[in-house]
């Protein structure tokens, strides 16, 4: 076989696997669903003690055959990809990984293959079939929102902390060991159980005092809740870039690329347009 024919078989085989603008492409995906659906609800059935001990040994088959061709699939992609190491560190190529690991880990660890339920987050990339661009392009939106936002956030987060330590400590004072505060740790866990609106009722202030705090504290709660939606929204507001979800760049494995771009978005790749993969 010569080096053209490789080139021209791994470039097919590339748009089956990680396009789905042929019809070979769709029909992989297909496919993938329909294993990784199966294999999800065989790790499902499986965790049911009555099922597992009566069809033990036809759930082990199964899901060893999910795992040998979901493992010559994930080998697959690192040979037809331009980048295999970026591809391996992608996201979906560590889930990919993950999908796999804990049959293998359980012939070590036993029960470890009921981490298998990661597979479940394979489905994220079959959306394409569905042609859900819509729904891939919000998406898109709702995670570039999330990144602007991590600073101020975590900035919030900080404030937060800080709250929650100094009433902590207040309640400690306040309500003592014979109202259940029998320490700082335990009354800071009763503060971020009362802040977030939970409320588990294990605890409960007992003085005046310590109603009144707790009563504002819960107020707070509400407000403290609504910042981090209002910062996120905002910066929904200012991501209004409209992405086509069907190109997958070879260089980066970012997805989310019009068919008619020229240059990836994340990272810069140009496409080629005459062989677009």
């Amino acid at each position: 076989m010569t080096p053209r024919t490789r080139d021209s078989i791994r470039k097919r085989l590339y748009k089956t696997i990680f396009e789905a603008e042929t019809p070979a492409g769709k029909l992989f995906d297909v496919v993938l669903l329909v294993l990784i659906l199966g294999s999800v609800l065989i790790v499902s059935l499986e965790s049911i003690p009555e099922l597992n001990q009566r069809y033990y040994s036809t759930f082990r088959v199964i899901e060893w055959t999910f795992t040998i061709i979901f493992t010559v699939e994930y080998f697959l992609r690192i040979y037809v990809t331009p980048k295999p190491i970026k591809y391996a560190f992608s996201f979906f190529g560590v889930v990919d990984l993950l999908s796999i690991v804990p049959t293998y880990l359980s012939l070590i660890l036993v029960g470890s293959h009921y981490l298998l339920i990661v597979r479940v987050l394979r489905l994220l990339r079959v959306a394409r079939i569905f042609k859900l661009t819509r729904f891939i392009n919000e998406g898109q939106v709702l995670s570039r929102a999330l990144r602007a936002s991590v600073t101020k956030i975590t900035v919030f987060i900080g404030v937060v902390l800080t709250v929650i330590v100094i009433v902590g400590s207040l309640m400690y004072i306040i309500e003592g060991a014979e109202n259940g505060f029998t320490s700082i740790p335990k009354s800071i866990y009763w503060t971020i159980v009362t802040l977030t609106t939970v409320g588990y009722g294990d605890i409960a202030p007992a003085t005046p005092l310590g109603q009144i705090l707790a009563s504002f504290l819960m107020i707070m709660g509400y407000g403290i809740i609504a910042v981090p939606t209002g910062i996120v929204s905002v910066e929904m507001a200012r991501s209004d870039r409209e992405v086509a979800a069907t190109l997958t760049c070879p260089n980066c494995h970012q997805e989310g690329h019009q068919v008619e771009a020229y240059f990836c978005y994340n990272c810069g790749y140009e496409f080629d347009k005459g062989n677009k993969v």
